[in-house]
């Protein structure tokens, strides 16, 4: 019997720390009427996708918001993310 984790629960796992950490993001961005929605997630190539909604959706400087806030958090809690995408 293999020690080995399956996939699935890898990015199951994967998925669950990335949600804690955006829980620690959420009053920041909900203090500003807006908050942030996971969207996806891929193992293969690092690429977070998430969803600015609220006042925050509709923000002029809200790239900065993503890469220079969500981003830099994100990255420095879960390294398997290489990159954060607001779709």
């Amino acid at each position: 019997m293999s020690n080995l984790t399956p996939t699935a629960d890898v990015g199951d796992a994967l998925r669950d720390r990335i949600q804690t950490t955006l829980e620690t993001i959420r009053p920041a961005l909900q203090s500003d009427g807006g908050d942030v929605e996971f969207v996806d997630f891929s193992p293969d190539d690092g690429v977070l996708q998430l969803r600015l909604v609220g006042a925050c959706g509709s923000c002029p400087i809200s790239w900065t918001t993503v890469k220079h806030g969500i981003e830099r958090r994100i990255r420095a809690s879960i390294p398997e993310v290489s990159e954060v995408r607001a779709v």
